[in-house]
């Protein structure tokens, strides 16, 4: 069993940052996936930002060049700093952990950016 637990989300204007963080505990494979996903009102939930165990990072195109995925393998933690935010980042950003056999979530942090 897995746990995700998330914190770093908020309110904050645009053009600011917000830092979000994830950390993972129980059974943890030493090679695995972990990162973000959003869901906006009326949207589907998307792919924000993986990376991999090794450091390999996946970034949706709208927010590439903005938002920066790094993880603490130690911690099991992975951290999503976000950049230059826009309105349309605001939404509801899930922490997800993928391993074999196992994918798992976290409970959803809201993240709102006013214009």
């Amino acid at each position: 069993q897995v746990r995700l637990v998330e914190s770093g989300g908020g309110l904050v204007q645009a053009g600011g940052s917000l830092r979000l963080s994830c950390a993972a505990s129980g059974s943890i494979m030493r090679l695995n996936s972990m990162g973000w996903y959003r869901q906006a009102p009326g949207n589907k939930r998307e792919l924000v930002a993986m990376i991999t165990t090794g450091g390999i990072k996946n970034y949706a195109d709208s927010v590439k060049g903005r938002f920066t995925a790094s993880r603490d393998n130690d911690l099991n933690t992975v951290y999503l700093q976000m950049n230059s935010l826009k309105p349309e980042d605001t939404g509801v950003y899930y922490c997800r952990l993928i391993q074999m056999g196992d994918s798992s979530w976290g409970q959803g942090s809201q993240v709102t950016v006013s214009s």
